[in-house]
């Protein structure tokens, strides 16, 4: 199967704007006959904690109309997102959509980053599903560095370990190169990372989106200041 890992500069508080850049990626990775995208974290939104908070429109549901265009792309999709909870605080979720534009699965971050404890509630299941012949595990940036979460993944038979993530410029680009490539290594399994390329909230995303192979050998990777998409085989 041909995967694909898109980074690109979010609008800020846009979700029609960066629904609009995230199929046009969808169709970049379905002309590279990718089967299956993933998308950086908070991809239609950006990292925009302080909209967020003042914002209920910028949570969304997974049948959120204003994804129609990426959910019909033809290409199974991974969208993190905010997304909007039973109570006074949403999730930072992911959406995996299916070819037809189904709703596969959610996962909601368990790990949340400092700042984001005081915005969004934390996930309490793992994510997983099969797409393809394969199975997959979900986690999203922070997650990444919490082992334990990781290797009931592998335990449970994933194949590939799917990230969405947001790593700046400065320490983020070495964080980035040490994680991804250490769990392809620790845990025997792909690892395809969706990062940021450029302003994202308080951060700069340094790009570098990658998919790496059992073991950590690099497959590809993405450059460090482009909005663009990269496919590899995967499995």
């Amino acid at each position: 199967m041909k995967i694909a890992t898109a980074q690109f500069t979010c609008v800020p508080a846009d979700i029609p704007a960066n629904v609009q850049q995230m199929t046009s990626l969808a169709t970049g990775a379905r002309e590279q006959e990718a089967e299956l995208l993933v998308f950086p974290e908070l991809a239609l939104t950006g990292y925009e904690l302080e909209a967020v908070l003042a914002r209920r429109d910028l949570w969304v549901r997974a049948d959120d109309p204003r994804l129609d265009a990426v959910r019909e792309s033809g290409v199974a999709t991974v969208v993190n997102c905010v997304a909007a909870t039973d109570g006074e605080r949403p999730a930072i979720e992911t959406f995996v959509f299916g070819t037809d534009g189904e709703l596969i699965t959610t996962y909601r971050k368990q790990h949340l980053f400092e700042h984001e404890q005081d915005v969004f509630v934390a996930g309490r299941h793992d994510g997983r599903f099969e797409f393809g012949g394969l199975r997959f595990a979900l986690a999203t940036c922070f997650d990444n560095h919490f082992p334990e979460l990781i290797s009931r993944g592998a335990a449970e038979g994933c194949q590939v370990h799917l990230a969405s993530s947001l790593y700046g410029t400065g320490g983020g680009v070495e964080e980035l190169a040490a994680v991804y490539p250490g769990i392809a290594k620790d845990f025997d399994m792909h690892v395809v990372v969706a990062n940021h390329v450029g302003p994202a909230g308080a951060w700069t995303g340094c790009g570098r989106s990658a998919l790496w192979a059992p073991g950590g050998a690099l497959l590809m990777e993405a450059d460090a200041d482009t909005s663009m998409v990269i496919t590899a085989e995967v499995g």
